[in-house]
């Protein structure tokens, strides 16, 4: 232990006697209103204040409001509602566990001695566009291996039983929006459909493929 601890020295030695933290908390209340009666001036205006005023009374241009309880329950709301839309498709995959920082991104080191860490690889799958080009190796923060850039996704459609080609990280469980202006299907309007949502089913890191059903 180093020269200037005596304080803790002492205590590591003799140990603090039963009930001292009770006994601190008690004498609190003393030390309290013995500084309020003394203490005088300018420090003892916002001293006062801060001890009369009473706990979580609301300013008078607030009055007109509600309490916070009213927004605890617009936020269990909206909570409900993203719930309700979310459980609007029947997904062929309900539950897929959620991916960490630490799956989806490697460090990589670099510099001479490989001390500098602020390059991440990405470990999944990921889409990568025609025109798709990589930043010189000094500025890229996130390096897209050429083995997991894809441009497709085989998309299968449960009721006409047909498999397409079409088209971030894509994963087991991955949600996309995929082009199904190739199918041919309209809306209730006589449009053609172009968006649709599919699900991935499978780990497209092993397969070097995306097969995908879409959700009806």
């Amino acid at each position: 232990m180093s020269q200037n601890e005596y304080v803790e020295l002492h205590c590591v030695t003799h140990r603090k006697h039963y009930g001292y933290e009770k006994e601190k908390e008690s004498h609190k209340a003393h030390e309290r209103s013995k500084k309020a009666k003394t203490m005088i001036g300018l420090k003892a205006k916002p001293y006062h204040t801060q001890h009369h005023t009473p706990q979580g009374v609301m300013p008078a241009y607030l009055l007109d409001r509600e309490e916070l309880s009213r927004a605890k329950v617009l936020s269990n709301m909206i909570k409900q509602k993203r719930k309700e839309k979310a459980g609007k498709w029947e997904v062929p995959l309900p539950k897929v566990r959620a991916q960490g920082e630490t799956e989806v991104l490697k460090v990589i080191r670099t510099g001479k001695r490989e001390k500098k860490a602020w390059k991440r690889m990405v470990t999944k799958v990921c889409f990568g566009s025609d025109g798709f080009m990589r930043k010189p190796p000094k500025y890229e923060t996130f390096i897209r291996p050429m083995g997991l850039r894809l441009k497709n996704a085989h998309v299968t459609h449960p009721e006409l039983k047909a498999t397409i080609c079409l088209f971030g990280v894509i994963m087991k469980g991955t949600v996309t929006e995929v082009n199904m202006s190739e199918l041919g299907l309209v809306t209730q309007g006589g449009k053609v459909m172009w968006g649709k949502y599919a699900q991935v089913t499978h780990n497209a890191v092993n397969d070097g493929c995306i097969n995908a059903v879409l959700l009806t």
